[in-house]
């Protein structure tokens, strides 16, 4: 007598390749706002099956990265100006509040391992845009880690995410090519070690408004 055949299930290092995969497409803008998900093509494009695949958008629907359209499916959430005028304050405000938590809790273990975050994005190849995005969220998240609230962790990383997809697209613009950023994270990352939480602070909203203000010649 045969053996049953068992259904194909996922496991979780295939969905959460997936996954990853997906939201840096998404997130670097290789996968356009509003573009539907098809997951009979996504298969071949990710090279797993169809459950990964379903599991993989289901995360990103919590993420805010995917929209589920009714019984028909996913797209990638949209993006306008309102959106990421919420989320640029949204920002602001739960990352002033971290910051100073963090800078306040922040030991000498805080202090090492934020220098060597930045230490890492700097030496990163900005052409290799998965790493370097990875250490420069690395980077922006270290600042914040002794916060000593997971909660506001998350909610500040989820905010990240969905920020960056309009940061990608202010990078098209010529004006916002002459940012000095690195200047920027410098001057924000001095501030944190030497313990200025009002100037850390002010100079982190300022970064983050920078990127608001280019992409107003961008966004409908």
């Amino acid at each position: 007598m045969d053996k049953p055949v068992k259904p194909q299930t996922s496991t979780p290092s295939s969905t959460q390749r997936a996954y990853l995969d997906l939201r840096a497409a998404i997130i670097t803008g290789q996968i356009s706002p509003g573009e539907r998900l098809k997951v009979e093509a996504l298969k071949d494009t990710l090279s797993t099956g169809a459950s990964p695949v379903r599991e993989a958008l289901s995360l990103l629907v919590s993420d805010q990265l995917v929209e589920r359209i009714d019984q028909r499916g996913f797209r990638v959430a949209k993006t306008d100006r309102g959106q990421f005028q919420e989320i640029l304050n949204l920002r602001c405000k739960l990352e002033d509040m971290a910051l100073r938590e963090s800078m306040a809790n922040g030991e000498r273990d805080w202090e090492d391992a934020l220098v060597l975050a930045h230490h890492h994005m700097t030496r990163t190849d900005r052409a290799d845009t998965a790493a370097f995005e990875a250490r420069h969220k690395d980077f922006h998240m270290a600042l914040l880690e002794a916060c000593g609230s997971p909660i506001l962790l998350r909610f500040c990383s989820q905010l990240y995410d969905l920020n960056v997809r309009y940061r990608y697209l202010a990078g098209t613009s010529k004006s916002y090519g002459r940012r000095d950023v690195a200047a920027e994270h410098r001057a924000i990352l001095d501030a944190a070690v030497e313990r200025d939480v009002d100037t850390a602070a002010r100079l982190l909203r300022e970064h983050y408004r920078r990127t608001g203000e280019f992409l107003a010649e961008l966004i409908d």
